[in-house]
């Protein structure tokens, strides 16, 4: 029960979107029949065509077959739902004040030539993410201050990879770019925090064989996201993964010496909402040590903070992937999941980094969130 509660949890904004995109066509189907009463029956078939696009940009990916451009005409059904509904808004907003200003002739035609130009910002705006913001991967420092950290622990540098999704939209030669910017950092642990493929399909074994060639002076530790459970391949990514040199962390801690002082680093896998966060999680902290979790699921980080963990690491949100300034304020998807979208965020003196990864879901496309390697380093408060 708890596991149906929360795949229905994280279905409910989706479904909450398609209704909204459905209404959408709808609503674009009606502006139609006013323009082009004669084509009626054109207009039909328009509306039939958008409602399945978007209908089938929101199913499953393991429904379609894996090859081709289908895996784009199903992200290009999700885009569209996000277009034309962004731009209806836009034509909502523009329609209501041309109605209700007074304006003379001359004027209302320079507006009317605005508002056209507006409506197609919402696709050259999601096309600059497909083309360029999904691939402008960028190297991400911060700083964590960790109290009573050692000596010999100031200065330690944690290159974290995440939410890779390697696959149609995130390709082999995109990863070995991030890999190489991470290389470049000479840190001395590897993080990789679940979410290396999207479905069963994916390269997982080619996506273990490029982390692989991460290099640090110490080792690559990592935890389990939700996509190797919709993969099915959580043995499968740890085996491989152990075989890489890739320790996957599952309900398991690490203590690790840097000189004199010593740091213990935990994992889990992906915590399901509606079920108790980090059941006996406290037991693999190390008391008089720097424990550090790794956790793909960043809404657990205050019941990591009460179990004892200085810093969590996650990723999951993609910090937002899609992401849109209003009124000052970021408003995307992932704020109806977490609190814990992007950055440090510091609770009790305690903190989490939460990365926002490398690849995609749903649209292969990012706006402002642009895909990061994240360069995370231990400094003394």
């Amino acid at each position: 029960m708890p596991i149906r509660l929360d795949a229905a949890f994280r279905r409910l904004p989706d479904l909450l979107a398609l209704g909204v995109a459905l209404a959408v066509q709808w609503r674009i189907y009606r502006e139609l029949l006013v323009c082009l009463p004669d084509r009626k029956k054109a207009v039909q078939f328009l509306l039939l065509l958008s409602v399945a696009w978007v209908v089938v940009g929101f199913l499953p990916y393991f429904l379609f077959p894996y090859w081709g451009v289908v895996p784009w005409l199903k992200a290009g059904g999700f885009g569209w739902a996000i277009v034309s509904t962004a731009s209806m808004i836009l034509w909502l907003a523009w329609t209501r004040l041309l109605g209700a200003g007074r304006f003379d002739s001359g004027r209302r035609q320079a507006l009317q030539l605005v508002r056209t130009v507006t409506l197609a910002a919402p696709a050259a705006v999601l096309g600059y993410g497909v083309v360029v913001g999904r691939r402008d991967i960028q190297l991400r420092e911060v700083e964590i201050p960790v109290r009573n950290l050692p000596k010999d622990l100031h200065n330690l540098k944690l290159v974290q990879v995440t939410d890779i999704h390697l696959g149609p939209f995130f390709e082999p030669r995109d990863l070995e770019r991030a890999i190489a910017m991470a290389n470049e950092t000479r840190a001395q642990i590897a993080l990789v925090t679940g979410d290396l493929v999207n479905a069963r399909r994916d390269p997982l074994q080619q996506c273990l064989q490029i982390l692989s060639r991460l290099k640090v002076d110490g080792p690559t530790l990592g935890c389990l996201g939700n996509h190797e459970i919709h993969a099915e391949c959580e043995r499968e990514a740890t085996e491989l993964g152990k075989r890489a040199g890739i320790d996957f962390l599952r309900f398991a801690a690490r203590t690790l010496q840097f000189g004199g002082a010593k740091l213990n680093v935990a994992g889990v896998d992906y915590q399901r909402k509606f079920e108790p966060y980090l059941v006996g999680a406290e037991t693999l902290t190390q008391p008089g040590m720097v424990n550090i979790l790794l956790s793909h699921n960043p809404d657990v980080f205050p019941v990591a903070v009460s179990k004892g963990y200085d810093l969590t690491v996650a990723g999951h949100t993609h910090g937002g992937q899609i992401t849109v300034e209003i009124l000052g304020d970021s408003a995307n998807f992932a704020r109806f999941y977490t609190p814990y979208i992007y950055g440090r965020y510091e609770r009790d003196g305690k903190n989490i980094y939460v990365s926002r990864g490398l690849g995609t879901v749903g649209v292969p496309a990012r706006v402002g969130a642009p895909p990061e390697v994240s360069l995370i380093k231990l400094c003394a408060t």
